[in-house]
């Protein structure tokens, strides 16, 4: 049993319950919320709380909310939506992919004292601490500033203790080079979760990744590019090879984001694709994997066991 960060203070690890591992109660940039609130809509802490609470009457207990401060992070909103609503919400520190100029000849070091505090004493002047650090790559692999981020989360990891998520792009195996600056910074691998994992279907990458000791975020569902039912292959096929403690299924969805005119997704497709929104794991994949022939003792343990070893370390 550990004791860790909530966004209402501390949570021990026996208590997360039913937990999405990769959330985000908001997704926008940096002031959005405060300066321009119309971009984001009407009724905004209505909207949360409805659909948070929904989701507890569905059996979800935790939410682990990645959002980095360039994702528009709003540590207050985190902590109100999370009082209003009874769903645990454990923030996070680091940084995404949108590492701003002003950070050109920051060392990992100067990074790692400001994630360190963030853990320590508060987030944004506030005794709200985070839970879990973040670092990110994508397509073009890890990128000079990126590398300074991760290199930050592991001497922040080193600090505190507190345990990383990963972005990576799965499809073209990013994961093999953000372990290898990992284990150069000396972090033991089964403190680390390598999300977005099931963007690939490669489950000989998955299961190396696996073997070094991380844990997967199965976390893009519904997802694009991969269909539902082959990203619940994918983690049928992990749990048969044995693997079901250390597999964090989750959504990578977002309750709030700017409401463009023009959007790339409009909200009607996104609830066509996802009707059930925090619940979908539970009402559609689930019983996929109930169909594929997983026991319920498995169904059980899932999004329960795996980011409970995750923050316990185990």
């Amino acid at each position: 049993m550990t004791t860790i960060s909530s966004v209402l203070g501390l949570l021990d690890t026996s208590d997360l319950g039913f937990t999405l591992s990769h959330e985000h109660i908001m997704v926008a940039s940096p002031g959005i919320f405060q300066d321009y609130p119309e971009l984001i809509g009407t009724d905004i802490m209505e909207r949360v709380v409805d659909r948070l609470r929904k989701a507890k009457e569905g059996g979800l207990a935790t939410i682990v909310d990645a959002t980095t401060p360039d994702l528009g992070r709003n540590i207050n909103l985190l902590a109100e939506a999370s009082r209003l609503s009874g769903i645990n919400i454990i923030a996070c520190t680091g940084w995404w992919l949108d590492i701003p100029r002003s950070f050109a000849g920051v060392s990992a070091d100067q990074l790692a004292q400001v994630f360190t505090r963030d853990i320590e004493q508060g987030i944004s002047g506030t005794d709200i601490k985070a839970g879990v650090l973040k670092a990110a790559s994508d397509m073009a692999g890890v990128m000079p500033a990126e590398e300074i981020v991760l290199r930050a989360v592991a001497r922040t990891h080193h600090n505190t203790g507190i345990p990383i998520m990963l972005h990576s792009y799965s499809p073209g195996q990013v994961g093999k080079q953000q372990l290898a600056i990992l284990k150069e910074e000396g972090v033991d691998l089964k403190r680390v979760k390598m999300d977005h994992s099931n963007d690939t279907t490669d489950v000989e990458y998955l299961i190396w990744l696996l073997e070094q000791g991380c844990y997967l975020g199965m976390d893009r569902y519904p997802g694009r590019n991969i269909t539902p039912i082959d990203r619940t292959r994918t983690m049928k096929a992990l749990i048969d090879a044995g693997y079901t403690e250390r597999i964090c299924p989750s959504h990578d969805g977002s309750i709030l984001r700017v409401l463009a005119d023009n959007p790339e997704i409009t909200e009607e497709e996104r609830l066509r694709l996802n009707p059930y929104g925090s619940l979908y794991i539970k009402k559609v994949v689930l019983p996929q994997l109930r169909e594929m022939g997983v026991s319920e003792t498995i169904l059980n343990s899932l999004c329960v066991d795996g980011p409970r070893n995750f923050f316990e370390g185990v």
